[in-house]
């Protein structure tokens, strides 16, 4: 997957924790879907399947966020991400509190199928 030099601009602009949270984090998400696009929208990073919405995630001052998150992935990660802030479609993250990769992989896995006309959400 090619790299958007928007993304990487605004990674390089962010502190050194929040920057390799998220560089963890779009890698991740690299391995998990390497056919998605990278882009930005809504001034996030993002990522487009099929040419649709996949998911985004930003640096923010206190913590860093990672968007569509919904309820069932939630629920079913209970027990990983308690005392983890969230808004509603979001989930809050940082370095000393980092994204837990079973969470990250079942949101990608769900949105993905989801995309591509399987079952979830």
């Amino acid at each position: 997957m090619a790299s958007d030099p928007r993304v990487d601009a605004y990674l390089a602009g962010l502190p050194a924790a929040q920057q390799a949270e998220l560089r963890k984090l779009r890698n991740r998400v690299r391995e998990l879907v390497p056919d998605a696009i990278e882009t930005i929208s809504y001034g996030m990073p993002a990522f487009r399947v099929d040419g649709r919405f996949f998911l985004s995630y930003a640096a923010w001052t206190r913590h860093c966020s990672i968007y569509p998150i919904d309820d069932a992935i939630l629920a079913r990660h209970a027990g990983a991400i308690g005392g983890y802030g969230r808004t509603k479609g979001a989930l809050h993250f940082s370095a000393t509190q980092p994204l837990p990769d079973a969470l990250l992989r079942d949101l990608v896995e769900q949105r993905a199928n989801h995309l591509r006309g399987g079952s979830g959400y």
